[in-house]
């Protein structure tokens, strides 16, 4: 069995913990390797090493940052399919969405490598007679980034370059269900030039991260996963005196208004319902329908649904793959039993499919809910799966409260040719990712990725100048160099610009 380690000050380090923890091939159903969990001396290590780090390269022109992260972009380029093949084998997407997720993550570094002038500062001078006022952005020092299993490239980059463009030093805990194509983007770096100790990577679970939250030689905490844990890094992190953006869950609404193109909206209810078999937190999981659209579009999604093509993810064929472990499956299942329960009518049933040749993996197909209203647990909480519920709303009003009310406010969109309809969503709503005919409001790059209400914990986004932001504290200095003859004596009054 493949033991997977950790990577410490440039080496790849096994590990000495005894707890082991399963890595499944979705597809097929079975184990194929195992980490090794970091003990508290293992994160502590990573610390140490980042620390150590830390003075050398928070002094390196930001120019010969740069140079590192242009050569990592290259890098990235190059090995982008050995990366998509990797996310594909452990998570279940299929190849073509991992080339995605990958080509998502380079784009922060692109950004990132524009770091000489992203931390330019501000001077003015003459703000008093003989006085100058000047502003500078610099580093924290050991920064974190506890990253999720849906997204083991994208996300970890959506960190990583930000961090050290900005001069911090970094300690990666990626999910432990998908590990392994995180310690590939350590080998890259290394071959990039950065030195030994910038960037660090350790494998594990809660026991590591209590020590990247309590350690006081970490300044900041970057989480992406679902809201619990996301309230529990941010309280445990802030209370320890780091700053901290924690990302959380979600439950994202896709308004249907009557003048919506049905067809438009019936392929991105699809790919944005069931694209990654839903595992993605910027799923469209709640189709909420104005007026009397909906019996027509879910007659539209149930003929939608039977084109889907399902397989294993390496198959360049395949619009989907299998849910990510046994345990997530068994979950996301569980919420399909829910919600018959709950009385929402169950349009098409996933539940039973089984994948010729791979009977054993952890393939659930599409399920669709109509008549779900807003008391059942289906449409409170999130599945991550591939779910769509079907909400009915009378009005436009009544849909936009649905969104509003509701306590996750990551991502949304409205489909439709009307556009006081959209102005009026766009700015009323209360979320922070918003589409308009667009099902998956990514930002690019260079804007930045975040949610409203429980779906973030803290006050910065992620990359983009919000990235800047959190990665950086701001230096404002006032000089003055004034004559030996000239000296203006004791001041006892609070001082004034003259």
């Amino acid at each position: 069995m493949n033991k997977i380690g950790h990577y410490i000050n440039g080496k790849h380090v096994a590990g000495t913990g005894k707890r082991l923890g399963d890595v499944y091939n979705p597809a097929a159903g079975a184990i194929q390797a195992q980490i090794t969990m970091a003990t508290a001396d293992e994160a502590s290590a990573a610390i140490a090493a980042a620390q150590a780090a830390f003075p050398a390269w928070s002094a390196t022109p930001a120019l010969r940052r740069a140079r590192i992260l242009f050569k990592f972009k290259a890098l990235l380029d190059e090995h982008a399919n050995d990366l998509a093949k990797a996310i594909s084998l452990e998570h279940g997407k299929t190849i073509s969405d991992a080339r995605g997720e990958v080509t998502r993550g380079i784009e922060v570094v692109e950004f990132a490598c524009g770091a000489p002038h992203l931390l330019k500062g501000d001077f003015n001078d003459q703000v008093g007679t003989g006085i100058d006022t000047y502003s500078m952005h610099q580093p924290l020092g050991v920064v974190a980034g506890i990253t999720p299993f849906n997204f083991p490239v994208m996300v970890p980059l959506w960190m990583i370059p930000m961090a050290l463009a900005t001069g911090n030093t970094f300690v990666l805990k990626p999910s432990e269900k998908t590990p392994s194509a995180s310690l590939i983007l350590a080998d890259l770096l290394a071959e990039a030039g950065l030195p030994a100790g910038v960037f660090n990577l350790v494998n594990g679970d809660k026991e590591a991260v209590d020590v990247l939250l309590t350690d006081k030689r970490v300044q900041a905490i970057s989480f992406v996963g679902s809201t619990p844990i996301a309230e529990y890094i941010y309280s445990t992190g802030t209370k320890n005196g780091k700053r901290v953006q924690a990302l959380g869950g979600a439950k994202n609404h896709l308004v249907v208004m009557p003048d919506a193109d049905l067809d438009q909206v019936t392929d991105a209810l699809i790919g944005a319902g069931y694209g990654s078999a839903g595992e993605r937190c910027m799923a469209i999981s709640v189709a909420v329908t104005v007026g009397d659209v909906a019996d027509k579009l879910v007659e539209k999604l149930k003929e939608k649904v039977k084109t889907i093509t399902i397989n294993q993810g390496l198959n360049e064929k395949a619009d989907m793959g299998p849910l990510v472990t046994p345990q997530h499956f068994e979950k996301v299942k569980s919420y399909v039993d829910l919600g018959v329960t709950e009385g929402a009518k169950l349009v098409i049933d996933g539940r039973g499919y089984s994948h010729k040749g791979h009977e054993k993996g952890f393939f659930l197909a599409p399920c669709l809910f109509d008549h779900v209203t807003k008391d059942m647990r289906i449409y409170k909480e999130e599945i991550f799966g591939p779910v769509l519920a079907v909400v009915r709303a009378k009005t436009f009003e009544e849909a936009l409260q649905l969104v509003n009310n509701h306590e996750f406010g990551n991502g949304t969109a409205i489909f439709t040719r009307d556009g006081e309809a959209a102005r009026e969503f766009t700015s009323r709503v209360q979320v922070g990712m918003v589409g308009v005919n667009v099902a998956i409001p990514v930002p690019i790059a260079f804007h930045s990725f975040g949610g409203w209400k429980r779906s973030l914990f803290g006050d910065h986004h992620i990359y983009g100048m919000e990235g800047i932001r959190f990665y950086t504290r701001l230096k404002t200095t006032t000089s003055r160099w004034p004559a030996s003859n000239k000296r203006m004596g004791s001041e006892f009054v609070m001082p004034t610009m003259k």
